[in-house]
């Protein structure tokens, strides 16, 4: 497809002859030069590219794909009812995606938060909505990606709860301090939609829009409520709004504490008695921890953050809000020692000298810290796995396998980057999913014996694989254990590092380690040097992608994975509904 030289002009031709390539390459070379005004402090500059790619053809174009074919939740319909899109439909809602200030209700579902009984209330605008948010949010998360702080590792591309995990192994690897463990208390349900409006400090057209969506209402069993307070979960933009709305924590507390060219608290010998190192804060989505090693200090962070969060109509949640200590449990409010943080517990122990750590002077700690998964977390997956063993009572080992691999295999490997190896927690979970099995294989022989000999076989040196008989392709139960790595594996993303930066060779060498990459896509992006088989463009935080066969096993390709390919999703959508493109593709691929 040939670009029009105006790029705000509408495209005429079909959805499937689109050339992403270009889309995209034009929609990132405006939010790098955002990125890098926002950096400058030009705001004049920042704003007059925001309305370029806020009207340019490629950056709708480019919304409407990812809210109707890349998102998880694009089956879910609005209030319109519409789930999915048409390719000449997707068209036409492009020509028509322009800011008009206006905005239909959400429609109010409840879903189940993980781990716990009670539910989570999610807004779905309907698909209109939810492309212009996205048009919005493509323009403003550049500017606002030059401005977050570098220990705010929520909803942001490019950053994980692994990378805010990390930072805290970091920051008290070698000594042990005081936290502040806090969570604030229904977040975006309570955020005062004024005073983010204000710091958003957007004019015009923009600002009325955005104004429009926060105060659009619901309509939950066909009643309407409006909304005056908060930022609506379920949109495309509301997770950038609630960081800009938390956006200023850290700062807040560098200002009061701040630090000299040794990293020392200035004033702290007289205030607080000695040598006190800098306060961290580390905060993802609306939970934040912060550690310090003065009690003093962290109590008046607490009374810093209360004052602050009023001003933004939130307040810190009692009984989820403590100050503990990492490592002695009689410092610690409630005499536990430890916190708990995104799914994990991060806590220190006292070792001998056979097991003891040293600091970068050499010095002995007397201690060692170590990252597991919480406990809630752990009964959460246990009972989950329970639940799918009992649902299966009376089905086959292979549908049993299939539903259990992939809950294993999340789990997993979102703790892989943890101690959970080497305390034995991915041992003990393992053990306790063979006395299951065994119960259920009982249930279905009648014998533990007659099902030990159907279920269980060995494959090469591992013994007591449950597994099933199939010699061509037999499935197998994944173990906990296998995914075991270690925390020190993981690199933490540089706090000055932002995917708008341009430097693509890093991010997306950085996303084939992820540690919920799975191993054959992480492979074929070392592979593929971190760029897609298909349109040669660098893989980014958020795509969505696709293995694909070089050859298809239809025309004779093979299975293994010297035959895959690493493709977008639309890519690979192009590249089978399209049968003259897929056989130059295979004779191109052929060539090489």
């Amino acid at each position: 497809m040939n670009k029009p030289k105006s790029d705000s002009t509408l495209n005429t031709e079909g959805w499937k002859t689109i050339n992403w390539r270009q889309v995209e390459r034009y929609v990132f070379k405006l939010q790098k030069r955002i990125y890098a005004a926002s950096r400058c402090g030009d705001i004049k500059r920042v704003r007059k590219l925001q309305k370029t790619l806020m009207r340019s053809w490629s950056n709708r174009a480019l919304a409407v794909r990812r809210v109707t074919q890349d998102n998880q939740g694009k089956k879910t319909a609005g209030v319109d009812g519409i789930k999915s899109l048409s390719p000449a439909a997707r068209l036409d809602l492009v020509k028509c995606l322009f800011i008009n200030g206006k905005s239909k209700p959400t429609r109010r579902i409840w879903i189940p938060k993980p781990g716990k009984t009670e539910l989570r209330p999610l807004s779905i605008p309907t698909i209109f909505d939810r492309a212009l948010q996205a048009v919005v949010k493509a323009t403003l998360e550049p500017e606002w990606e030059a401005r977050f702080e570098p220990s705010s590792y929520g909803f942001r591309p490019g950053r994980s709860c692994h990378d805010a995990i990390k930072h805290i192994k970091n920051c008290i690897v070698s000594k042990s301090k005081f936290v502040l463990d806090a969570d604030i208390s229904q977040c975006f349900d309570r955020i005062d939609q004024e005073a983010l409006l204000l710091k958003l400090n957007m004019n015009g057209s923009v600002r009325r829009q955005i104004k429009a969506w926060l105060k659009s209402g619901v309509i939950d069993s066909g009643k309407f409520a409006a909304t005056t307070a908060g930022t609506p979960q379920g949109g495309v933009i509301s997770p950038l709004l609630a960081s800009i709305a938390l956006h200023g924590l850290e700062s807040l507390i560098n200002q009061e504490f701040p630090v000299n060219s040794a990293g020392k608290i200035r004033g702290a010998k007289s205030k607080f008695g000695g040598e006190i190192s800098r306060v961290t804060c580390i905060r993802y989505a609306d939970d934040f921890v912060v550690l310090n090693e003065s009690l003093a200090v962290i109590k008046r962070c607490e009374e810093l953050i209360k004052d602050w969060l009023k001003g933004i109509g939130l307040e810190l949640k009692p009984e989820k809000t403590r100050i503990a200590h990492t490592l002695y449990p009689h410092l610690s409010e409630d005499g536990k020692p430890g916190f708990d943080f995104l799914g994990h517990h991060i806590q220190q122990i006292k070792v001998g000298k056979y097991r003891d750590n040293k600091n970068s002077q050499g010095k002995k700690l007397g201690f060692i810290t170590l990252i597991t998964p919480s406990k809630k977390a752990i009964e959460a997956h246990k009972y989950e796995m329970k639940s799918i063993i009992t649902k299966h009572r009376s089905r086959s080992q292979a549908e049993l396998i299939k539903d259990l691999n992939p809950i294993i295999r999340g789990w997993t490997s979102y703790y892989r980057v943890s101690d959970a190896g080497t305390t034995g927690d991915f041992s003990r979970l393992d053990r306790i999913t063979y006395l299951r099995l065994r119960r259920w294989a009982k249930r279905q022989t009648g014998s533990i014996n007659l099902g030990h000999q159907k279920y269980w076989h060995t494959i090469g040196d591992n013994h007591w694989v449950f597994t099933t008989r199939s010699e061509n392709n037999p499935l197998r139960l994944l173990t906990h254990i296998e995914f075991h790595s270690s925390v020190n594996d993981y690199v933490k993303v540089r706090g000055d590092k932002s995917p708008f930066d341009g430097d693509l060779i890093y991010w997306s060498l950085r996303l084939s380690k992820h540690p919920e990459m799975p191993t054959t896509k992480a492979k074929l992006l070392k592979l593929q040097k971190g760029k897609c088989a298909w349109c040669n463009l660098h893989f980014q935080e958020g795509d969505v992608l696709e293995i694909d066969h070089i050859k298809p096993i239809s025309c004779g390709g093979k299975k293994e994975w010297q035959n895959l390919q690493l493709l977008h999703r639309h890519c690979h959508d192009d590249k089978t509904a399209n049968d003259g493109s897929l056989k130059s593709h295979i004779d191109k691929m052929e060539t090489h």
